[in-house]
């Protein structure tokens, strides 16, 4: 058997279970004997057996010596890198060890200001000032790109002293930047780069999608093995390949931040979405494709409903990770939230995540072409019968190239917060996190002085009763600003 082929911890933990041992450690329920009778008679009794503590069969996450560690190590070898950490808590925890294992306290970072929210986290746990990059937004398709190669040069120009860059990529939308270039241009200034690919762990396995950042020369990278592979919910993965970081401080920060209770169910599926990617990544996704390709091509026949291509991405200089479909249906005269839920109650569909504009349908390692084909025939079913009112929908942004007055991390632990009328809050420095969906970019950041852009733009959102991720009240009429 070649050591691809191998699952060290699932056999570990499938021959732990089949010897039916009697449990006197945590948790509670026993081998699922105190599950509740109704969840445990759908789901079966055996899946429980695997839901065991550390001891020295199973091996420990946060000093590993067996299988885990043996796991890992079939990781880091599939994807061509020196060392893989298995993460139970998705890949927020990811993108905050990489800030905190690759950045000083006190230094900057250049990130994209359309990052996932769990950047902001990472930013303000590691003490570093954030160098914003305003991402690009494409009218005519209603999406927000990611950080280009002259966008990031023109940062590293402009703040030589940054300690790193952090990219996303691919984008929720599949679009993928220049990583290799990327790359190219931060290690020649001995820069740190960091990769989001939360969205891309099976880039590496098929030879028709955009090149992954393992191999585009990330010095770390995180995946979320859960949202294509075939790992559970939770099941992510941090990439390790660099000369510029400690790996020792690595291990000590991923370490910090994961739970000394991991789920190894999650564990095992990880193991597991390994071995099967590197099996079968090549014809699996190549059928995923081309049912993706088949939806894109019936879908742009319809009249009021389209997806992008391939084609209109690369026209504009980004690569397109097929496997997703963005589902545009601003013409229909109602919202992706409208669609979205038009789906879920009439046709049992549920897409991955909806805007005004926009729906996202993800497929992953389990879609089928059956699958994909009734998403087809609902979109034709819903194109022909329903017909709202026509909005003047426009996909905006402010300015957001302002003044960082404090560090994030200053603001979030300073008792010095008050509230103020949004109308009079231009000149003042923020103390929280507002993102309208859409476009769903920050507008305003802890430590940043408000703008009367800003400001304006907040108001128009509020009066249209456009809701504002991280407003604390049902209208936003006030924001919380740092006190003088």
């Amino acid at each position: 058997m070649k050591p691809q082929q191998k699952a060290p911890l699932f056999e570990t933990l499938l021959a732990h279970a089949k010897r039916d041992v009697i449990s006197f450690h945590t948790p509670g329920h026993k081998n699922g004997k105190g599950i509740d009778r109704r969840l445990r008679d759908y789901t079966g009794k055996n899946v429980y057996k695997f839901d065991v503590t550390v001891f020295p069969e199973v091996d420990s996450l946060h000093d590993p010596t067996g299988p885990i560690r043996k796991a890992q190590n079939l990781m880091a070898k599939a994807y061509g890198v020196e060392h893989s950490f298995f993460l139970v808590n998705g890949s927020s925890v990811g993108n905050m060890a990489m800030f905190m294992a690759a950045c000083k306290p006190g230094g900057s970072v250049i990130v994209s200001r359309s990052s996932h929210k769990s950047i902001m986290s990472g930013i303000i746990m590691s003490g570093v000032w954030p160098i914003w990059i305003q991402p690009k937004i494409d009218q005519n398709l209603d999406i927000i790109f990611n950080s280009s190669v002259d966008e990031i040069e023109e940062a590293l120009d402009r703040y030589p002293e940054s300690q790193a860059v952090f990219v996303t990529s691919p984008t929720y939308n599949g679009v993928t930047t220049d990583l290799a270039k990327i790359a190219e241009l931060c290690h020649m200034r001995g820069k740190v780069l960091l990769v989001d690919e939360a969205h891309g762990p099976h880039l590496k396995f098929n030879s028709n999608l955009p090149m992954s950042a393992v191999e585009a020369g990330a010095d770390m990278c995180v995946q979320s093995t859960h949202k294509i592979l075939s790992a559970l919910s939770q099941g992510s993965v941090l990439h390790f390949n660099s000369q510029l970081i400690d790996i020792n401080r690595v291990k000590k920060v991923v370490s910090m931040l994961q739970t000394t209770s991991p789920n190894y169910l999650i564990l095992a599926s990880l193991d597991l979405a390994r071995r099967q990617a590197v099996m079968t990544g090549q014809a699996a996704f190549d059928k995923v494709i081309q049912a993706a390709e088949s939806a894109r091509r019936q879908i742009n026949q319809l009249k009021k409903i389209s997806c992008f291509t391939k084609e209109d991405i690369n026209r504009i200089g980004y690569e397109l990770d097929r496997t997703k479909l963005t589902v545009n249906v601003t013409r229909t005269g109602f919202s992706g939230y409208q669609i979205e839920d038009i789906l879920a109650k009439e046709y049992n569909i549920q897409v991955d995540c909806a805007d005004i504009f926009n729906l996202i349908a993800i497929l992953g390692i389990g879609s089928d072409k059956k699958d994909v084909q009734a998403f087809v025939d609902a979109l034709v079913d819903i194109d022909k019968k329903y017909q709202g009112h026509q909005k003047n929908w426009g996909l905006q942004i402010p300015s957001l190239s302002t003044e960082m007055v404090m560090m994030p991390r200053d603001v979030f632990l300073t008792a010095r917060i008050k509230r103020v009328p949004l109308s009079k809050a231009a000149g003042q420095i923020a103390a929280q996190t507002l993102t309208p969906y859409p476009p769903g970019i920050p507008v305003l950041i802890p430590g940043e002085r408000i703008t009367e852009e800003i400001r304006d733009y907040l108001m128009d959102m509020s009066a249209k009763d456009i809701r504002v991720s991280g407003q604390e009240t049902d209208t936003l009429r006030t924001v919380k600003v740092v006190a003088n």
